[in-house]
């Protein structure tokens, strides 16, 4: 019956569709979805194939049982990989030729969401312009009607393996790899084991309950114990992947948690060495310490900072023929002819394990290299969707003011604001804050950094905080410094 559809509108976000199920959601409401991305894709091929895999979450399968409903419907030909991380999806564009993709998935979200992250060209996945349409036809039924087909593809999943266990390692390095729980636990120990990583596996059991924490590579609680086996263990590296294994943490020899930035530099460095003249794409939220690097500027490299989201970065390092993109998220990116140039926690994880290979020295030593800066992790107040928004412009307005009028933030200037995506301030000594929405959650986003102090960086948020704190509209952190 049509009136037992459900769907929040606020669902559709600026790259993926993502949910709670079935409280904003419903089974129908997931085939119309279905059904509106299978109208996107009949409408650029009449006859698509289109690969279609679910994480491991106790509710994905019936999920993805009711979009392939609603892709069948509008003639699409359904191959269904099964249970499998989002990179294999990507890659199985590539390998079976196929004309779009779909992983049902709410990666690193809390139990009881839902999400799916779809793509039609090659190596990309939906950005603005294409949510947009595909929530205009799902709201207003424009639904083009057809008969397609459904194919069950066996052990897909054995052709991703062995694709990435290609990249072998000549050094013995000692990995932990921790997975959450979530999907990427079938997958990355024995990815990591056939290149020539010693493991030592951590929460890589499957338990779609989530006991011990959420799986995603910037919460401090999984970092911290992927840290402290580091450790007991005296590994040499540590690897946290998130739900759906797309993006990847870094933990160094001394159990010191490495930002997803930091390590990104590091790879684009050594990328640098045999790939001069090449251009890299990092997001808003990432170090400010691609800007000025030495060893990127004796290799001639351009560093170009864009908007946060793997959809928009993997999008810009297609545009620019870039080599190689980053987000502190941990999503990287590597273009022709080091890879596809979408996100691959794992390909990203045995990049890492080159880089300490090729460098012949510990990962704790690599980063002491880097100029010192003092990080924040990554927060997330609560701010609803139909409000944050209109709560970025409003501060985005003040800082800008705060800027025009010369007001001092913890005794010095504004010097420079970048608006690509929310807004990111510095400060005449490199030091800077980043304010803007989430793209997948009802939050904001903070992050700040200072090559100059702990405390700096502190003030900083403490400037941001009291500006949000004024809205009236944004509730409790997950993370606070």
């Amino acid at each position: 019956m049509q009136n037992s559809i459900k769907i929040d509108p606020l669902g559709f976000r600026e790259y993926d569709a993502r949910w709670l199920y079935p409280e904003n959601i419903n089974a129908e409401g997931i085939k119309s979805v279905g059904k509106g991305f299978g109208t996107q894709i009949i409408k650029k091929n009449k006859k698509p194939r289109v690969t279609v895999g679910h994480d491991y979450r106790s509710y994905s399968e019936e999920v993805k049982k009711n979009f392939i409903e609603g892709l069948i419907s509008t003639g699409c030909n359904v191959e269904d990989l099964g249970l499998c991380l989002s990179p294999t999806i990507y890659f199985s564009q590539f390998e079976l030729d196929t004309d779009a993709v779909a992983m049902i998935t709410a990666s690193h979200n809390e139990n009881g969401w839902t999400g799916i992250k779809m793509g039609i060209e090659k190596g990309l996945t939906h950005c603005s312009d294409e949510m947009n349409e595909l929530k205009n036809i799902v709201i207003n039924n424009k639904f083009i009607e057809g008969k397609g087909s459904y194919k069950k593809i066996e052990n897909f999943n054995k052709k991703y393996i062995k694709f990435l266990s290609k990249n072998k390692i000549k050094k013995k390095i000692k990995a932990v790899v921790a997975c959450g729980n979530g999907t990427a636990g079938i997958f990355a120990p024995e990815i990591l084991k056939n290149i020539g990583c010693e493991v030592i596996e951590l929460d890589c059991n499957l338990d779609f309950n989530f006991p011990k924490y959420n799986p995603n590579p910037e919460d401090m609680k999984m970092l911290h114990e992927i840290a402290k086996c580091v450790k007991e263990n005296q590994a040499d590296v540590g690897f946290g992947f998130d739900g759906d294994g797309d993006r990847v943490g870094v933990i160094d020899n001394n159990g010191n948690e490495i930002f997803a930035d930091k390590i990104g530099l590091l790879i684009a460095r050594n990328i640098s060495n045999t790939h001069p003249n090449s251009k890299f794409i990092v997001d808003v939220k990432s170090t400010g310490l691609f800007e000025n690097d030495k060893i990127l500027e004796k290799n001639n490299c351009k560093t170009i900072y864009w908007k946060t989201g793997h959809s928009y970065i993997k999008r810009k390092v297609k545009e620019d023929k870039a080599i190689a993109g980053f987000e502190k998220s941990g999503h990287f990116f590597f273009n022709k002819p080091l890879g596809y140039g979408f996100d691959d926690g794992i390909n990203s994880a045995i990049q890492v394990c080159h880089l300490l290979n090729n460098q012949n020295k510990k990962l704790s030593d690599l980063i002491k290299s880097l100029p010192k800066t003092f990080q924040s992790p990554t927060m997330g107040p609560f701010c609803k969707d139909d409000e944050k928004y209109k709560v970025i412009d409003e501060i985005a307005n003040k800082i800008k003011k705060i800027k025009n009028d010369k007001i001092k933030i913890d005794g010095l200037l504004i010097s420079n604001i970048l608006s690509v995506n929310g807004i990111r301030f510095t400060l005449e000594d490199n030091s800077w804050g980043l304010i803007r929405a989430s793209s997948n959650k009802p939050s904001l986003v903070i992050v700040t950094e200072s090559p100059t102090s702990d405390q700096r960086k502190n003030e900083i948020f403490y400037f941001i905080d009291k500006l949000l704190q004024e809205t009236g509209k944004i509730g409790e952190y997950d993370q606070k410094i």
